[in-house]
């Protein structure tokens, strides 16, 4: 199901996909974030870090009578406080959405699903 805008000019239908790719480009931007996971492999048990192409697999949205609610499937780098990660990823998604695509965001979820640790050092 898409939503639907309607003003004095006509309608405009967006996909959910189109605001899960802007959710989950306005994520990878956050300060913390290793990556995103498919929510798709997640019932398998296997994580995988997807690519900046698939950024939207990791991300769920879901349009409730007028509310918009996102949930992001992410992977955090080791050594950060997850709760302020997820505190800049909620607050940058709900405000990039709401900007670009003039939707506003009733909820935005975020579902650690694992810490990756960098080899380097």
């Amino acid at each position: 199901m898409a939503k639907e805008i309607v003003n004095e000019y006509g309608k405009i239908v967006i996909s959910e996909e189109v605001v899960a790719t802007i959710a989950g480009i306005a994520a990878i931007e956050c300060y913390g974030l290793a990556g995103m996971v498919s929510r798709k492999m997640l019932k398998d048990g296997i994580v995988e870090l997807l690519g900046k192409e698939n950024l939207s697999r990791g991300v769920e949205v879901r349009f409730i009578d007028d509310q918009t609610v996102i949930d992001l499937y992410i992977i955090v780098s080791y050594g950060v406080r997850i709760s302020e990660v997820a505190h800049n990823i909620i607050d940058k998604v709900a405000y990039t959405v709401q900007k670009v695509l003039g939707i506003e965001v009733a909820k935005v979820n975020i579902n650690v699903q694992g810490v990756k640790v960098s080899n380097d050092k």
